[in-house]
C-alpha cells in the first residue's frame, strides 16, 4: 500500500468521540458504501493500524484511506491514440474525438473511449476501472472527465451539483439569435414511442442553459453555452426549441447541413471542478475540432 496514494485526515477537537464510521460519513462527506468497503478490505487506518469502524476518535487521531483497490471490468482493453489533457493518480480527462461512444454499448462493443481508458491504465500499471464522471453523445467532441478511484468517483459526482463545477461548450447554430446573451429555462421531457429524441414539454424535468453569441456570420451564430442542469440532449433540445438547431443535428435540425458537417457541431470545450483530493479548481479548454472550424469558414 503506497504510502502517497492515501487520503489522510487529522481529528479535531470537535471530532474527537465519533465512531470512525460516523466521521467518515458525516464529517469527510465519504459515501456508505466506500466505507463499507474500504474498511473490509483492511483500507482504513487510524495511526498506522487497521481500525474497526465504530473505533472511537481521540484527538489527533490520524485517519488514513486508500481509496485505490485492485479492480477489473468486463471491456477488452484496445490501444488507441487518446487525446490526454489531464492527468494524476485520481483523475484523467481526455479530449473526445466526434464519433466516438464513450462506453460500450449492444451496438459498439469496441473502439469506445472506455477501451481506449483500460488499455491506457494497463499499459501504465493502474488496475483502475472506467468510472465516467460526464458522458457525450457520440457525434459530441470534447472534454470528457474520468475518475480513477472510487473516492474521485464519490467527489466528483457530488459536485458536480455545486456552481465549482462547470461545463461549457461551443455550439455554431443556424440563423442570428436575437439576444446575444440569455438563459434558456425549459422542461425537457422523454415521451415514449420515440426512440431517443427529447422534447419540451412540462412534464418533463427542470432544465437551465445559459448562453452567449461569441461571434454572429451571415448562416449563423458561434454561441458558448454552459449547463446548470445536465440533461440528456439539453443543448441540442434547447437550441433547436428556440428557432437555432444545431449544424448537422440529425436529430433536432430539419436542415440538410451534410455539404457543411457531418456531425452535430456541439463541442465540449471547457470545464472547471475542484479536485476530489487537493480541493483546488481544475480548469482545463480545448480548441475547436478541425471539422467545426471548417464549418465556420463555409458559412461566413
Amino acid at each position: 500500500m503506497k504510502e502517497d496514494r492515501k487520503l489522510f485526515f487529522d481529528v479535531e477537537k470537535e471530532e474527537v468521540g465519533l465512531k470512525l464510521r460516523e466521521y467518515l460519513r458525516k464529517h469527510k462527506n465519504l459515501s456508505g458504501r466506500l466505507i463499507k468497503g474500504a474498511a473490509l478490505d483492511g483500507r482504513i487506518e487510524v495511526n498506522g493500524r487497521r481500525a474497526k469502524l465504530n473505533y472511537i476518535l481521540k484527538l489527533n487521531d490520524r485517519v488514513s484511506l486508500d481509496p485505490f483497490k485492485k479492480e477489473t471490468q468486463n471491456i477488452n482493453p484496445e490501444k488507441m491514440d487518446l487525446d490526454i489533457v489531464y492527468e494524476d493518480e485520481d483523475v484523467i480527462v481526455v479530449n473526445k474525438q466526434p464519433q466516438m461512444v464513450v462506453h460500450p454499448t449492444k451496438s459498439y462493443q469496441s473502439r469506445t473511449l472506455a477501451n481506449g481508458l483500460l488499455y491506457h491504465f494497463r499499459e501504465n500499471g493502474e488496475d483502475c476501472i472506467v468510472r465516467l464522471v460526464s458522458r457525450l453523445d457520440m457525434d459530441t467532441s470534447g472534454l470528457v472527465i474520468v475518475a480513477k478511484n472510487q473516492y474521485a468517483h464519490m467527489a466528483l459526482a457530488r459536485d458536480m451539483k455545486s456552481k465549482s463545477f462547470e461545463k461549457s461548450y461551443i455550439a455554431v447554430v443556424h440563423n442570428n439569435m436575437k439576444d446575444e446573451q440569455g438563459t434558456i429555462n425549459l422542461p425537457i421531457y422523454k415521451p415514449e414511442g420515440i426512440g431517443i429524441k427529447r422534447i419540451i414539454d412540462e412534464r418533463g424535468k427542470k432544465s437551465i442553459t445559459r448562453y452567449n453569441v461569441i461571434d454572429s456570420m451571415k448562416m449563423g451564430d458561434i454561441v458558448k453555452l454552459t449547463l446548470e442542469t445536465g440533461r440528456t440532449h439539453q443543448i441540442r433540445v434547447h437550441l433547436s426549441s428556440i428557432g437555432h438547431p444545431i449544424f448537422g443535428d440529425a436529430l433536432y435540425c430539419e436542415y440538410d447541413d451534410s455539404e457543411y458537417i457531418k456531425r452535430q457541431a456541439l463541442h465540449a470545450y471547457k470545464i472547471k471542478f475542484p479536485h476530489p483530493r487537493m480541493g483546488k479548481i481544475i480548469e482545463l479548454e480545448t480548441d475547436l475540432p478541425e471539422d467545426i472550424k471548417k464549418l465556420i469558414k463555409k458559412i461566413s
